[in-house]
């Protein structure tokens, strides 16, 4: 993990915009903005915190495995969130590997300085518990989507979330990591893919994705996209 200079940029974590200007101002005092670099795994499950995360422009992906498999993905964290929330519930141990998925930028603070802002400060414990809620809802949706909906869907949905997260049409992404991501065979995301492409709501050339129909993609998606975006809203419904 390569730290990176400060910027006068504002800050485009949504978890951290939320709090107030006081709070706000204390916590980016506490941070260092970091690259995140493609493949880098944060944590490891079981191992503690040494730091905590607010991804900017990049994004993470909660794994989990079982023997003789390839990892799978059962969460996500982008600006919308936070890696480290389980240190609210004075957990100072990672539930599942972090890893970084997608490249970007992120404010990072030392878990002995969240866990002592945890105790000073009550707003932030309140908007990390609704956080974690969250969080907790979206692994339980991720897991009954991976058992029950088709790949297209769930392909559409994916998307989904990782265009809200890096705010960008166009998003490189191989065949064999969309396969590895969703649990699926390569060809599974082929075929899934050329659908969603013959209907004109994706571009697929080489690795890169390009989203041409935000609108009727969402309509392609496994109900489990509104789910998260409805669930995602509850963090700031005071």
């Amino acid at each position: 993990m390569r730290e990176i200079a400060p910027t006068h940029t504002v800050v485009a974590n949504r978890l951290i915009n939320s709090l107030s200007h006081e709070a706000r101002t204390r916590i980016l005092s506490l941070c260092e903005p970091v690259d995140l670099v493609f493949g880098t795994v944060l944590c490891e499950p079981g191992q503690i915190f040494t730091h905590i995360y607010f991804p900017v422009t990049g994004f993470i992906s909660l794994v989990t495995s079982l023997r003789d498999h390839q990892p799978l993905e059962v969460g996500l964290i982008g600006n919308e969130g936070m890696l480290g929330v389980t240190l609210a519930l004075g957990v100072n141990n990672a539930p599942m590997r972090a890893l970084v998925q997608g490249s970007g930028t992120a404010l990072r603070m030392t878990a002995l300085q969240m866990r002592n802002e945890l105790r000073e400060n009550e707003e932030l414990t309140h908007l990390l518990n609704r956080y974690l809620y969250v969080l907790m809802g979206q692994l339980a949706q991720t897991a009954a989507c991976s058992h029950f909906h088709e790949i297209e869907p769930r392909l559409a949905r994916w998307l989904l979330m990782i265009h809200d997260r890096v705010g960008s049409e166009s998003l490189q992404l191989t065949q064999e990591f969309l396969a590895d991501m969703l649990g699926v065979r390569r060809s599974g995301i082929t075929v899934a893919a050329g659908a969603l492409q013959d209907r004109k709501l994706i571009r697929y050339t080489r690795g890169k994705i390009t989203i041409l129909n935000r609108k009727e993609l969402e309509e392609a998606a496994c109900e489990c996209y509104s789910v998260l975006i409805r669930d995602y809203f509850k963090i700031f419904d005071h």
